[in-house]
């Protein structure tokens, strides 16, 4: 055998072996997406999501950051600051790949520019229809006109900028965890498909939203992300009074987000997900 096909062999080798990595590699990884794993991943959230209602709740409402009459910024007519900084950051972390990754949803998803980094290759175990699926406008009118009045206190203190910063790592830890329901949905569907497929070939989507809902689990959750809020936002005392100090986020404010909002929408998102499911 003379250079050129010993060269050419070793070429078709190296590819063989690469590809048969790279199969092996999927499969470890879809052999990883379990209930258990998923579920790890939604008490993770939790962690996140309490620590960014935290931090958000050290400013005040700051209202002007949110009135599109305060400010006028040249190619975002109509935008308020706080719509300005959201767009500005997503067009900077699409360039660097956020938005590849199934988990994540852009707020303003329309004219993102294409990521500059080499794509990282994430497991596809979700059905290619949900990357249709974003709801991230119902997430924003939750956030804005429901949630934030319930934690933060009236006032200005001109700190607009990281008010908005806040605003956004709450957004997205919410979006994030919300939208994770595709993939509750699809570890649900794996797990019992013939329960499922009758209702999603009927349409039905009250049938399948009974078949996601288990009140006992809702209940632990809130106790959960109660109790969490109650730890982690606890302020500390050095003095061994045994008393109960004031928390920064009232822990009854992060039940209610998780029982009238978070549960409810990720739902919404499993059962669209699973009516796309059979496409």
């Amino acid at each position: 055998m003379d250079s050129t096909s010993m060269s050419l062999t070793l070429f078709l080798f190296l590819c063989f072996v690469g590809n048969v990595d790279f199969a092996e590699s999927l499969d470890m990884k879809k052999a990883e997406f379990t209930l258990d794993s998923v579920r790890d991943s939604l008490i993770r959230q939790e962690d996140t999501i309490v620590f960014c209602l935290i931090e958000r709740s050290k400013y005040p409402l700051n209202s002007p950051a949110y009135n599109q009459s305060y400010v006028s910024i040249p190619g975002f007519s109509g935008s308020s600051l706080v719509e300005y900084i959201v767009k500005q950051t997503e067009t900077l972390q699409a360039t660097a790949g956020r938005y590849e990754n199934p988990e994540e949803h852009a707020f303003f998803p329309d004219n993102l520019p294409r990521s500059l980094v080499p794509p990282y290759n994430y497991s596809q175990v979700l059905h290619p229809a949900a990357s249709s699926i974003n709801i991230n406008k119902m997430i924003w009118d939750m956030y804005y006109n429901q949630l934030l009045p319930l934690f933060v206190a009236e006032g200005d203190d001109g700190n607009y900028a990281s008010t908005a910063s806040s605003d956004i790592d709450c957004l997205q830890a919410l979006s994030r965890r919300i939208h994770y329901g595709k993939f509750v949905a699809e570890v649900k569907f794996r797990d019992a498909p013939h329960d499922y497929e009758p209702a999603i070939r009927a349409k039905d989507r009250d049938g399948l939203m009974k078949l996601l809902t288990f009140e006992k689990v809702e209940e632990m959750v809130r106790r959960r992300v109660e109790k969490k809020a109650m730890v982690f936002g606890q302020e500390v005392n050095l003095h061994n009074d045994n008393s109960k100090g004031k928390c920064k986020v009232d822990p009854s404010v992060v039940s209610r987000l998780y029982v009238e909002w978070v549960m409810p929408l990720t739902k919404l998102v499993e059962v669209e997900y699973l009516l796309r499911r059979l496409d």
